[in-house]
C-alpha cells in the first residue's frame, strides 16, 4: 500500500539476476531522498546489486533538518516536501558506485570517492 510507505529494489541481468535488498523510500511522515547503489563486479561479471548505508551521524549532529529514521538513514519531514506546500524539493537521488574488478582484473572502487563527497551533499536546491 503506497499511503502506508514506499520501497524500492535495483535488479539487473537475464539469465542471472541480481537483486538488492528492499531500501527504505518513505512513509506517511518521512523520506528518504539520498542512496547509493553499489554494483560489485567479479572480473568484470556483476555478482551483487547492494544499497550503501551512511547511518544517522550526519542528522544526529544537528547539522540540517534531518533526522534519524530507524537507525539506518537520515530522513526529512514529508511535510517540508514542496509537494505537500513545504520549501524542500524531495526529489529521490541514487549515486551509482563500482567495487570489485573489472574484466582486466582492475580494482573499481568508486564507492570510496561517493563516500568522501556524501559529507558535501547539497538538497532542496532551487
Amino acid at each position: 500500500d503506497p499511503i502506508q510507505g514506499g520501497y524500492m529494489v535495483a535488479f539487473a541481468g537475464l539469465d542471472f539476476a541480481a537483486i538488492s535488498f528492499p531500501q527504505f523510500v518513505f512513509n506517511q511522515t518521512k523520506i528518504v531522498t539520498n542512496f547509493t547503489l553499489v554494483l560489485e563486479f567479479d572480473k568484470g561479471r556483476l555478482i551483487d546489486l547492494f544499497w550503501k548505508s551512511y547511518g544517522c551521524k550526519e542528522c544526529r549532529e544537528g547539522k540540517s533538518a534531518l533526522s534519524c529514521y530507524n537507525e539506518e538513514a537520515c530522513a526529512m519531514n514529508i511535510k517540508d516536501c514542496k509537494s505537500q506546500g513545504g520549501k524542500i524539493d524531495c526529489i529521490v537521488g541514487i549515486q551509482l558506485t563500482f567495487s570489485g574488478t573489472d574484466k582486466h582484473y582492475s580494482v573499481l572502487n568508486s564507492w570510496y570517492e561517493v563516500d568522501k563527497m556524501d559529507h558535501y551533499s547539497l538538497f532542496g536546491l532551487s
